[in-house]
């Protein structure tokens, strides 16, 4: 082919001479004329070339059960390999068709610019497509290969770029790299940040601080939700309300956050809230009071106990009955925190396995915390939350039952009550 497209460049050069063309204009005008015919074969060979690809490689490779290959074509791969063909028609027939050396040396610096472009394409389509089938196995949440991905992006990016600076220059790159010694301060400047998002996610990967899918809190960057993503520079999160957020990988390292899932891994999540009582409703229990406890079904056991023990504590030590501080009685607070722990224990939705607390906190003017701090079976949020609230609606309900009151400020309808109050008694 490429005889003909002489002869013919050879021909048209002939004609335009005979013409009373000038013979370098004449020269001129048919390489160019024959550069254009060259290029318009190049590109018809890269449309049959694709058309191929799309009609005969591309069906089978998706009917095959490999799904490296099903990547590939995601991230064109294919497509780009085909942008070859006309560069390679292009390089190989300039030679023999063009005979002015200006005219090879542009286009084979064009071709040689366009080859360092086309390699970096695909080289980046397959570390693209790398990643993505790397990700589809489990073990790829707790070692996410991504950031290590993009630094050899970034690494194939920079030294195509000192490639086409050197075809620009035309210098070596050995001695173009060396020359550079100056600039590579310049360059860690630019680069800082991916310097230290690289060294922050490899030791997010290789500490097990972070993995994709774990449930992180940071509130310094407002971040409380899922991991998305770990990138070279950023961490990707989804917080709870869907909205996105993206931590510099490096300030997880330097700054503190934390991290939900030795909660999810453990199968229990925390219930710790506590309710204040007022503690001008705490006493000793009666006769009577006691006689309405034994009623309460899972505080049989705990009362007949109870009261076994105290009476062969008074039997023994015999204290003076004439006063209520003589002894060992049962107070109405005892018997509620009984009550909750035989409660709690009866709640199929209460890991029995780990830390179950019923306990009293540090009393202050707000009145006596009471802590429930124990474990659901379910870590999932909204199951948890229905759980909690169940467990304190049912606590609030039965308060009053045990002579107890909730403490909480005077309300505007506590405060006119009073006001009420006080009028009458003046």
């Amino acid at each position: 082919m490429d005889i003909y497209i002489r002869h013919a460049t050879d021909w048209l050069i002939s004609l335009l001479i005979n013409a009373g063309a000038n013979e370098i204009l004449a020269k001129w005008l048919g390489e160019f004329s024959m550069l254009l015919v060259l290029i318009i074969i190049s590109y018809v060979g890269y449309v049959i070339t694709w058309r191929l690809i799309r009609a005969i490689v591309i069906p089978i490779m998706q009917r095959s059960k490999n799904q490296f290959d099903d990547l590939l074509i995601k991230h064109k791969f294919f497509r780009k390999l085909s942008y070859l063909v006309p560069a390679l028609m292009l390089y190989y027939f300039t030679d023999d068709t063009i005979t002015l050396p200006i005219l090879i040396t542009v286009i084979r610096k064009l071709l040689e610019f366009f080859f360092v472009l086309i390699s970096i394409m695909i080289i980046n389509s397959i570390l693209s497509t790398i990643n993505d089938f790397y990700e589809r196995y489990d073990f790829a949440k707790d070692h996410p290969i991504r950031g290590v991905i993009q630094v050899l992006q970034i690494i194939t990016y920079l030294l195509g770029f000192l490639i086409l600076i050197s075809l620009f220059v035309n210098r070596d790159l050995s001695s173009l790299i060396l020359s550079m010694g100056a600039v590579s301060a310049i360059l860690l400047l630019i680069f800082k940040d991916p310097i230290l998002g690289f060294v922050g996610g490899l030791q997010l990967i290789f500490n097990k601080m972070l993995s994709i899918g774990d449930w992180i809190s940071m509130p310094k960057f407002g971040a409380d939700g899922t991991v998305l993503e770990i990138n070279l520079t950023t961490v990707k999160v989804q917080n709870w309300d869907k909205t996105i957020v993206t931590i510099p990988t490096y300030n997880l390292i330097t700054d503190s956050f934390q991290n939900w899932r030795g909660m999810e891994e453990s199968g229990g999540r925390r219930i710790k809230r506590s309710i204040r009582l007022d503690m001008d409703s705490v006493k000793f229990c009666t006769d009577e009071m006691l006689q309405k406890y034994e009623k309460i079904t899972v505080l049989k056991p705990y009362l007949a106990e109870k009261q076994k023990e105290l009476e062969e504590y008074n039997k023994k030590y015999k204290p003076d009955p004439s006063s209520v501080v003589n002894g060992r009685r049962q107070t109405n607070l005892g018997v509620f925190r009984a009550y909750l722990k035989a409660y709690l224990k009866n709640r199929e939705d209460i890991r029995q396995d780990m830390t179950f607390l019923v306990r009293q906190l540090q009393p202050d003017d707000k009145g006596l915390p009471i802590e429930i701090y124990v474990f659901t079976k379910t870590t999932a949020w909204v199951k948890y939350e229905d759980i909690q609230a169940d467990i304190f609606d049912h606590i609030l309900s039965v308060i009053p039952q045990f002579d107890l009151r909730v403490y909480q400020s005077p309300s505007n309808k506590g405060i006119s009550m009073l006001a009420s109050q006080l009028i009458a008694k003046s």
